[in-house]
Parts: C-alpha cells; structure tokens; sequence
C-alpha cells in the first residue's frame, strides 16, 4: 500500500530556509513540511555564528556590506542578487524578532540598535546579529514552534524525497512539478506526497566529503533530484572549507565559530607562531577560502596533523559570555579554551553552487522552487561571506512564498500520478557494499577534489565516480529503496557534478584552486551545466 497526500505546497527540508517559506505562505493554502530526519537535524539548527545585515546605520551602511560580499565573491557575484538579498536584510532581521528568536543584545543600550553585534572573516565592520554562539538553534527552535502552531502547516519527520515528479514522465504535454515521491522511514513505505507546487530547502552537499562540519543529512539530495528533472546547475566547484572544525578523535563535525576569531582568536603553529599575516594583510578576518588554504598549505609544510586556535588572551568571563555553547563543548572533550589553544582543521562546509534559480527560487522546471543552500542564485559568486548564509535563507523564502502566493491559484490540479512500483526489485542483503561505496566516495573526494586540486586528480575523481555511478544505478535498479541507498545515489551525482564544474574552470578563483592553473583569468563567468531533458522553452530569466 502505498499513500498518497495531496497539499498546495509541499516543501523538501525543515531547515531556515523551508521554515520561513511555510510560515510566509497564505494561511489558507495546505503546506507539508518534508524532514529526512528529527525537524532539528539540519545544518541550520548547528549554525553557530549568527545573520549578516546592516543593523547598526550609524557604523554600517548597505553598500559596504554590498562591497564586502562583491569582494569574498572573487569577481563572480551577481552583483543584482547581492543588491536584493542586502537591501532586504533588514526586514528579514525585523520577522525574526517578531517571531520571537532570542538575539543577544547589548549590555548597555546606548545605540539606536541594541542587539549584540560580532564580526566576522571579510567582513569590514561588525554586522552579525547573533544568539549568543548557537544562532541557529535558536532559530529554528523559535520558527518550528511557530510552524507546529499553524493549523494550516503539516510537518513530517523522518521523510526522505526520492524524486519529485514532473508532467513529461506522465506522457503530459504541458511541462511542470506536479509533486514527490517520499521514502517514510519509520515505515519503510513509499508515499506519494502531490503539490501544485513544490519548493527544495533541502541544504547542501558537504557530505560529499571525509571531513565535514555538516550533519550527516548534507548529501545533496535536493541538487541531485533536480538535476535528474531536468534542471541547470552552476558553480559546483566552489566548495567553502571552514578554517576551524575542532581536531578531536570525539567529536565528530563540531564547528568551531568564525566568531572566535572575529572577537580576536588568533592562527597559531604548534610552537605558538602566528602564520596568517604570512599569507594576507587581514590576517584571521581573512575570508575562509584564504584561511582555509593557509591552514591547508602549513600543516603539509610543517607535517602536522592539525594547527590551533588560540582566544586564551581574552578574558574568562568575555570567552564564557560569548561562546557558553563552545565552551561547554570543548571541556567535555577536555579542552578549556580559557587556558589553552584549540586544535583545528579545515573542513568540507558549505556548497556555494546548487540549482539555478531566479530571484523568486523558481528553477527551470514551472512549479518547482529551490531555496537556500541547494539554490545557485549568484549572491556567493566563488567564495560565500561568512553569515550571508543565513540571510540568503530568510530573504529567498520571503521572495519565494510571495510569488507563489501571488501565482498558485493559477496551476491546474494535479493530474493522476501512478503510485510507486517496487514489484519488481527484491530486498538486499548487500549493505556492506553501499557502506563501502560511501567511504570510498568522500575518501576521494577529500583527496582529489579538495582544498587545493590538480586537473589530474580531478580526472581521477571523474573516472572513479562515473564507475560508482554505474555501480549504484544497477543496485537503486534491483533492490528496494533504503535511507542509505537514496543518499547514496545522490552523493554520487552531486559528486560528479562538483567534478565537471572543477574541471571547466581552468583558472584559480575564490575556493577553487587548481596547482595546475594557479592565476586568475581577467574575465570568467558562471559554470553552467544542462542536464540531457532540460528543456530550453522554460529557462529561466534573470
């Protein structure tokens, strides 16, 4: 038996991006909620340093904060979308407070503006709203206890997208969206989740790689499943490496904040030499991609196993006040960073490509929206700004939910769309194999499409995912479908996308650097790849 669930809108990932879609929507419109985990597994609910906005217009102003994000982004922003997204970071800032989110505020209210705000790498002043060192818990505790509230919001946890659904696989002329299958884990059934339309929230693909600060639900699933419907992708090869994931056997993607360093933590080797201004004049207020490549090129230099981060020099009470979350943290694995030096390495963080989008979230194919980290809408360019992340979230979700509130009552019903059929596959009794296709996918993809790659490490790379991923079709085409099976298949896809992008740019900019093609071309653009069923008549227009 396999069920089907018709909604108006039905949203793939509970994380900041898909939370604020949902709660922007009309109240009369009926909308799911789709989490392949707990509702608070996400990359949003681990985001530790806070919102980029300009907040405080006395030391602040749109156009720095528009400079600052045009520079991070190596010369490949789209300088429309940085406009729009900074321009309405305001009023993103303005709901989250109504809504309730407890941003730290200032001791002393003596400014206009009295929230507490940090700097951080690349950015030329202090715009980072923040809730003490664990934002985005405070985030998404606030927006899912807002959308539990809301009869109209219907929210289904432990529920993994396969595939959406699209008219052309029904035989139908017209082509669009028109809903999802889902795996419900719990139950091991198939559901039929249809919409008239369907928005992607569903986050990135760091996972992709042995050393992430991810949670382990960052395997592109929504980058993959709109890829395989026929939409654009662009800018895989910029992946963002975050300099500091704390260096401990125990603990596993802990994210050591950005904020550590903009409140005066410093770079230091293992005999306690700073290194940073060896490689820029900001030294640690660098952007990530230079200081991940610094901390990169020192610890093969020196042999090392990690380097360390070093806040000691502060007060006490100013570390405890400001990072009680990191703190807490670290001492459980015996590390008291009021006293000493925290070991860091870099690691695989954020992916700055995705589905190409307008400014609306719409994608190539009518009715289906893709939204936050999964999107590409041009505001990263090759390196993301530290805490634009977030804002992109809030800003894309609110422009989303307007335009399909504005634009549903248009679409037609959904048509019949025939259930799932797994009669003709058998359950497996092979999980060792999709365990070790796993391993062997991030191992080399760390090792050859890294921090710093090489064109013949990425012709590796391509050869040995392009045998995975015949190696996978014949097990996604034989066995039943499993939560490790789906992940799997769309790993393996974002993979050898992130490897077609690396290997057409043949420059160094931003997070990809190549040894063999070490400058930086006068001119570049986007890297754009079209899938075989894309289907130019509904490109998007920018």
């Amino acid at each position: 038996m396999h069920p089907i669930l018709d909604y108006d809108v039905v949203i793939i990932g509970s994380g900041a991006a898909g939370l604020t879609l949902a709660l922007h929507l009309d109240s009369q419109l009926q909308v799911a909620i789709l989490s392949k985990g707990e509702l608070m597994a996400g990359s949003s609910a681990g985001a530790q340093g806070g919102v980029a906005a300009v907040l405080d217009t006395q030391q602040d102003s749109l156009d720095k904060h528009i400079e600052d994000t045009l520079v991070a982004g190596a010369g490949l922003c789209r300088e429309s979308t940085v406009r729009h997204v900074v321009e309405q970071g305001n009023a993103s800032i303005q709901w989250l407070i109504n809504q309730g989110v407890p941003f730290t505020r200032e001791e002393e209210d003596e400014k206009n503006f009295n929230f507490h705000l940090t700097r951080e790498g690349g950015h030329s002043t202090r715009r980072i709203i923040h809730a003490a060192d664990a934002t985005g818990r405070a985030i998404s505790e606030t927006l899912i206890d807002k959308a539990r509230k809301q009869p109209n919001i219907h929210l289904y946890e432990h529920h993994l997208a396969i595939d959406v659904v699209s008219t052309n696989k029904l035989g139908l002329d017209e082509q669009r969206c028109v809903g999802v299958y889902v795996l419900d884990i719990h139950s091991d059934q198939v559901k039929l989740f249809r919409g008239r339309a369907q928005a992607i929230a569903s986050g990135g693909a760091s996972k992709a790689y042995l050393f992430t600060t991810n949670s382990d639900g960052a395997s592109g699933d929504g980058i993959a499943m709109a890829w395989r419907a026929g939409c654009r992708v662009a800018n895989l090869e910029f992946n963002q490496f975050h300099p500091t994931c704390l260096f401990h056997p125990k603990a596993k993607s802990f994210l050591i904040s950005e904020a550590v360093r903009g409140e005066g933590g410093l770079l230091v080797r293992p005999d306690g030499t700073r290194f940073m201004d060896d490689y820029d004049h900001r030294g640690e207020l660098a952007p990530r991609d230079i200081v991940a490549r610094a901390i990169d090129h020192e610890m093969k230099k020196l042999g090392a196993d990690c380097l360390f981060l070093d806040i000691s020099h502060r007060p006490r009470d100013f570390i405890t006040s400001h990072f009680p979350n990191i703190y807490e943290r670290c001492l459980e694995y015996g590390i008291d960073m009021t006293r000493e030096p925290l070991p860091i390495v870099p690691a695989a963080h954020y992916t700055c490509g995705g589905i190409l989008v307008d400014l609306n979230g719409q994608t190539d194919l009518p009715g289906l929206y893709a939204i936050g980290e999964c999107s590409f809408t041009g505001l990263h360019g090759a390196n993301r700004l530290a805490s634009n992340s977030l804002l992109e979230c809030f800003v894309s979700a609110r422009s989303c939910a307007e335009n399909i509130n504005h634009t549903i009552a248009d679409q037609p019903p959904c048509p019949e769309i025939p259930v799932w059929d797994d009669s003709l596959v058998s359950d497996s009794d092979e999980n060792v194999v999709i365990s070790h296709n796993w391993d062997e996918l991030r191992r080399f993809m760390w090792d050859y499409v890294g921090i710093v790659r090489t064109t013949k490490r990425l012709l590796r790379a391509r050869n040995r995912s392009r045998l995975l991923q015949h190696e996978i079709h014949d097990f996604y085409s034989n066995f039943k479908i499993s939560n490790d099976l789906i992940e799997l298949r769309n790993l393996s896809q974002v993979a050898e996308l992130i490897i077609e992008c690396a290997l057409s740019r043949q420059e160094s900019r931003g997070l990809h650097f190549n040894l063999d093609f070490p400058f930086t071309q006068d001119h570049s653009k986007e890297t754009t790849l079209i899938p075989e069923n894309f289907v130019p008549e509904n490109a998007i227009k920018f």
